[in-house]
């Protein structure tokens, strides 16, 4: 099954503690160009989270957006330096010694000085951050491919289309290949006759002179090749992966073998249909630009 580069995935994951959202969007691009842009706190995270992509999504340009949130109120924690506490009370109760002040020296009046209590952010657990960064961002992937596959069957209708397009003009050709030959062979007898003002002709040469134009004109190796080209075109749809840079090959072996035939002949007929073909040919390439 062929696949579109185009393709979006939108995935929201949330519980008690974490709210987080994956959003990945693709288009075409020769290769797999990934940009991530998330979180610093989940940057170490970041070649995981490209390899895990790299393991879904083979040709495109992939934009990834990632943003996590902390719900819950178990991220933070308190921090108390006892030491610098006693030493605030033992500075307290010198002072009110020395100056015969009543000692009010409480709990709650040592917390109000600074650096005695601090709130710091709990460590996040790694093991339990990537679980959720990795479910998120398989559920995400699963919906773009999924969006990929549906617009690489449409895509695949289009290009079986086109094929079958250039398969009837090249039967056309292949038709009016041996016609050409024979109209050759008509006119060059009528133009010896009237040279030589004569209606005997010597079959001998003239069967000479077309068997060389024949030979000089031949393009049915042109044509099988191009049937061939297009059966293993047909037969690289049905594959699975990312086939688009075989396409691209043999659509420059067909062009290759049109322009031949083209280059061949000089029977208007056949330049006709030589022109449809590279037509085909040239929308054939416009489309698997966007196959995966």
């Amino acid at each position: 099954m062929i696949r579109s580069m185009t393709g979006y995935g939108y995935y929201k994951y949330q519980d008690e503690n974490v709210s987080m959202d994956v959003e990945i969007k693709t288009v075409n691009h020769r290769y797999c160009d990934i940009y991530i842009r998330m979180p610093k706190q989940l940057s170490c995270f970041e070649d995981k989270i490209r390899s895990l992509i790299m393991s879904r999504i083979h040709r495109g340009k992939v934009d990834v957006f990632l943003n996590w949130e902390n719900l819950g109120e178990g991220v933070k924690k308190v921090i108390l330096d006892k030491n610098l506490a006693v030493e605030y009370y033992n500075a307290m109760t010198q002072l009110s010694e020395e100056l015969q002040l009543k000692d009010d020296i409480t709990t709650s009046v040592l917390a109000r000085f600074p650096e005695i209590l601090r709130i710091e952010k709990k460590e996040e657990n790694s093991e339990r951050v990537w679980a959720i960064l990795e479910q998120a961002v398989n559920e995400a992937l699963n919906l773009l491919v999924a969006m990929r596959e549906a617009e690489g069957e449409k895509l695949k209708e289009s290009l079986v289309e086109m094929c079958n397009n250039i398969e009837n003009y090249r039967l056309k050709i292949k038709e009016r290949e041996p016609l050409v030959i024979a109209e050759y062979k008509e006119r060059l007898s009528a133009r010896i006759k009237e040279l030589l003002d004569s209606d005997v002709v010597d079959e001998s040469r003239l069967a000479m002179e077309v068997a060389i134009f024949a030979d000089k004109c031949s393009i049915n190796e042109e044509l099988v090749r191009l049937r061939s080209h297009l059966d293993q075109f047909l037969d690289i749809l049905s594959m699975d992966g990312p086939v688009g840079r075989k396409l691209d090959f043999l659509l420059q072996e067909m062009n290759r073998e049109v322009n031949t035939i083209g280059a061949k002949s000089s029977d208007l007929d056949i330049t006709k249909s030589v022109i449809e073909l590279k037509s085909e040919i040239e929308k054939l390439r416009e489309q698997i630009q966007n196959v995966e």
